[in-house]
């Protein structure tokens, strides 16, 4: 069905895997990172693994109807990763994946290959491609939607890591009618990966920041201002760590840590959240240690945050509330721009199944 060699892909060729190339596979997929993202990966990977591949799973996939090839330099011949498309499902579909060598990452590599690799799938009669992503793997996604799949969601637990534990998979799709432009995200990342006016630094949250991201929202008056007024399991504020650049980069919430930026420690954490691209609105929401308090360190982060929305994004209003009862939030909306618009009665959920008032503000650009 597919062919097997000299598949032009931009400015790198595709072609089937040999045994002699067996050492430079092996050397490319003795990578830590790749294993960690692709469970079936031995690890360590040896010349015996590549053999493995190329002459057995490599070669069922091409006697199933797909394709697997590996990625090479047509100037060196230099093999700079692998890509291939499963045999078809019942339904004709197929699920493109890759891996790229160290020494090839960064150079838009994969984008070019799995455009390529939809779009010869698609020459053949398929109707639709699929990619999936671990859910941590950024890299890998920002693959997807610049190689024109649209994210369709999210399959929980679906793949295993090597420590034995489960990964959400981030599923992409793209069918043979879909344009294939490049997908911009709604939320992209912070230029440099930070914010920081020299006094507090906005950094995204990550697994490294469950303990004091759990510890903080786990605080009576904080948690009891929030949706549902309930103190989060360990678990909870891990995964919601852990999963935090995936949602950012899917648009559906840019969720940070707020630093010292002078020691960096961690002084609370920051959101957008609730965002609705048609109307181009996102809810802003905070916490802050006690410790951290009375320092005007949480106008700084809203006045960070809400500057970079109205610059870098399409973002033209932000809304936040707060209870009627809480003058310190108040204080803080009303020195970072924010105009109060209305009293909402009984909105937010509180304790003991009572309802709580909820004071509205906005910023707009």
């Amino acid at each position: 069905m597919y062919p097997e060699n000299m598949v032009s892909a931009g400015p790198y060729t595709l072609r089937r895997a040999v045994e002699a190339d067996a050492d430079a596979v092996a050397r490319a997929c003795d990578d830590p990172e790749i294993a960690r993202f692709i469970p079936a990966m031995p690890s360590p990977y040896a010349r015996e693994d590549a053999l493995s591949w190329i002459n057995g799973m490599s070669r069922q996939t091409w006697e199933g109807g797909g394709a697997d090839y590996v990625i090479t330099d047509p100037d060196t011949g230099e093999i700079l990763g692998a890509a291939g498309l499963k045999p078809a499902d019942p339904f004709g579909n197929s699920e493109v994946g890759y891996w790229i060598a160290s020494w090839a990452r960064g150079r838009g590599v994969a984008t070019v290959v799995t455009r390529a690799l939809a779009e010869l799938a698609f020459a053949q009669g398929v109707p639709r491609v699929a990619l999936r992503a671990d859910a941590e793997n950024i890299a890998s996604q920002r693959v997807a939607y610049a190689a024109g799949f649209r994210r369709e969601g999210v399959l929980r637990g679906a793949s295993n890591r090597p420590d034995g534990s489960r990964a959400d998979m981030a599923c992409f799709g793209r069918l043979a009618s879909d344009p294939g432009d490049a997908i911009p995200p709604y939320l992209p990342f912070f230029p440099g990966g930070e914010l920081t006016d020299g006094v507090v630094r906005l950094t995204p949250l990550t697994v490294a920041d469950a303990g004091d991201y759990n510890a903080t929202v786990s605080l009576p008056d904080i948690y009891m201002r929030r949706v549902p007024p309930e103190p989060p399991q360990y678990a909870e504020s891990e995964e919601r760590c852990r999963y935090a650049r995936h949602r950012w980069l899917a648009g559906l919430a840019a969720e940070m840590a707020i630093r010292d930026a002078v020691t960096g420690e961690y002084a609370g954490d920051i959101q957008l959240a609730n965002v609705v691209p048609p109307l181009d609105q996102a809810m802003i929401g905070y916490g802050l240690r006690p410790e951290f308090r009375g320092r005007g360190l949480v106008t700084r982060a809203v006045d960070l945050l809400a500057d970079w929305a109205f610059t870098h994004t399409r973002l033209r209003r932000l809304i936040a509330g707060t209870a009627p009862d809480n003058p310190a939030s108040q204080r803080v909306l009303e020195r970072a721009g924010f105009v109060q618009e209305v009293l909402v009665k009984g909105l937010l959920p509180g304790p003991d199944g009572t309802r709580v008032d909820d004071i509205q503000w906005s910023r707009t650009r």
